[in-house]
């Protein structure tokens, strides 16, 4: 079963490929979207990752929670359920 993370303080010039490209080296990506803002079309900075499992999910999250990132510190977490 796969396993959705929350993305934070993301850089605003990110697109949805970047994302995925940042999180494919620790495991299988499933998807990754980016949340935009409805009116101005622009990145809200943050976003979801959905992980093929739980090991390669946390995996991620060690790796890249509090990571610089294109003068971005990240925020990645396991994405509470709605």
């Amino acid at each position: 079963m796969s396993t959705k993370l929350y993305v934070g303080n993301l850089p605003w010039t990110l697109n949805d490929n970047d994302l995925k490209d940042t999180f494919k080296s620790h495991g299988n990506v499933v998807s990754a979207k980016i949340v935009m803002d409805r009116e101005s079309g622009r990145s809200r900075g943050f976003g979801f990752v959905e992980m093929e499992n739980d090991s390669e999910a946390n995996s991620a999250i060690k790796a890249l929670n509090g990571i610089e990132f294109k003068g971005r510190k990240l925020v990645v977490s396991a994405a509470r359920a709605n």
